[in-house]
């Protein structure tokens, strides 16, 4: 009895073994702080967090705030990331069950025929019999060197990529979907800025008419007039089937087709949510591309494991346990059972160099997996960097447009005016009216690209600047 406790006891031992290498995330050399804006500390690995479910909230329009709801509800290809992480955690649940006994049950009642010419076959053998089999088979691996335990460390982890997938599909439509809103918005503010510059075109065109008809104005005077009411006119017809190409992407997102869905223009303002002073790196931990990223790279470091435990020798259990007879009698009698237990062992001779290429492949794959991560972080470093920068900049350039518009408008006043007393021609008016529309219209196409570089600074960080949220 001793011996055989020793084996049992060397063999609960060795399950605690692991040929995977101890794990290490991928090092980044990343300075300590953004350089478009001051940061409050050192770099830190990707750990997933939980993320703001509705970062769009920072823009305070309730109509945005439906049309994220809808997407989540019934956007497919938020549907279609759903089901392959549902897909991911199954197949982490098949390889768990290897951790386990596996027992079967079968049951086998046969009428059959044997051959005349079978070899050995007695002469007194009947050539039609039946045989009636019933029984249970057990087979449990013990997993010395825990290829089955990293089999499912390797799977667990992409069960969690997989979790993180589908908050970063989730992250980059709600992003999808805010940019298309405030793009539409632009375009509606846009609208109006044309529609009221028409209005006032067309007073002019209706001065400069006037004007000609009392032979006070050239007829060059009343083409000019003519031709900047319709280059209004047209530029108008362009922001109109840009906002239709904007509300039919919408459509699309929120789960409805482009033919029937429709958004009304928006009488509201958006504005660009406040920043804090400070971001701290640790924020971009709560980006799922990144921890979706580490994961694999931890999956990759258990499957090296798996592959280095196939040079071992395999140890496993097998049981069978059921009863036999042929035609008639109890399958439980004690003369009609049959038993057999005892271990099965698989030791790899000669492969062709197969598990030699196994690991070889299963290293690579890691290399590949911590580059992808180290990509990844510095894509995402970068889209932090352009954000900022962005928001400070077209700060910067939207001060100078405003300026700029109140110099045009005004300018254009006096052009008119002077026109109307005569003092100077259209052109100085045309001139006049075309610098103030095209500075109106910079000016909020810089609000526009303003809130859509705050909406990619939420994003790259994962869903916001609260560190506690």
């Amino acid at each position: 009895m001793r011996p055989r406790l020793e084996l049992l006891i060397m063999a609960l031992a060795l399950q605690g073994c692991s040929m995977a290498p101890v794990y290490k995330a991928p090092a980044i050399d990343l300075p300590a702080q953004y350089r478009e804006q001051t940061s409050d500390g050192p770099w830190h690995l990707a750990k997933a967090q939980h993320l703001t479910s509705n970062w769009w909230q920072l823009y305070q329009d309730s109509r945005l705030n439906d049309l994220q709801q809808q997407l989540l509800k019934a956007n497919p290809d938020l549907a279609a990331a759903l089901a392959h992480f549902d897909a991911a955690q199954a197949y982490a649940g098949q390889l768990r069950a290897g951790l386990f006994p596996q027992i079967t049950a079968s049951a086998q009642p046969l009428r059959q025929r044997q051959s005349d010419g079978k070899p050995l076959r007695g002469s007194n053998q009947p050539s039609v019999y039946n045989s009636n089999t019933a029984g249970f088979a057990l087979s449990f691996d013990l997993d010395l060197w825990g290829r089955i335990r990293n089999q499912v460390a390797a799977g667990d982890a992409q069960a969690q990529a997989s979790a993180d997938d589908l908050a970063a599909a989730r992250l980059s439509l709600q992003q999808q979907l805010a940019t298309l809103y405030i793009q539409l918005n632009g375009l509606d503010a846009q609208n109006k800025i044309l529609t009221s510059s028409l209005s006032d075109y067309t007073q002019a065109l209706q001065l400069t008419r006037d004007r000609y008809e009392g032979a006070i104005a050239s007829e060059l005077d009343l083409t000019r007039a003519q031709s900047q009411l319709a280059e209004a006119r047209a530029q108008l017809d362009d922001v109109r089937a840009q906002r239709d190409l904007a509300e039919h992407a919408i459509g699309e997102l929120v789960g409805q087709p482009a033919s029937v869905f429709q958004l009304s223009a928006s009488e509201q303002t958006l504005g660009v949510p406040a920043m804090p002073g400070a971001l701290p790196s640790t924020l971009l931990q709560r980006r799922p591309d990144i921890a979706a990223a580490e994961r694999r790279v931890f999956a990759a470091n258990a499957n090296i494991g798996v592959a280095r435990a196939a040079w071992y020798p395999d140890f496993s259990l097998t049981g069978l346990l059921g009863g036999q007879t042929a035609g008639s009698g109890n399958l439980l009698a004690a003369g009609n059972r049959y038993w057999a237990l005892g271990p099965l062992v698989n030791l790899p001779i000669f492969d062709g160099g197969r598990l030699d290429a196994n690991e070889r492949q299963a290293k690579a794959e890691f290399e590949e997996a911590a580059a992808h991560y180290r990509s990844q972080v510095l894509r995402a470093v970068r889209e932090v960097e352009d954000n900022l920068g962005q928001l400070r900049d077209l700060q910067r350039e939207a001060e100078d447009e405003q300026a700029a518009v109140d110099a045009a408008q005004h300018t254009q006043t006096l052009a008119m005016n002077s026109y109307e007393a005569g003092a100077v021609n259209y052109l100085d008016v045309v001139t006049a009216q075309t610098s103030a529309l095209q500075a109106q219209r910079q000016l909020q196409g810089l609000q526009t690209r303003q809130l859509q570089a705050s909406v990619g600074l939420v994003v790259a960080l994962g869903g916001g600047w609260n560190s506690g949220s």
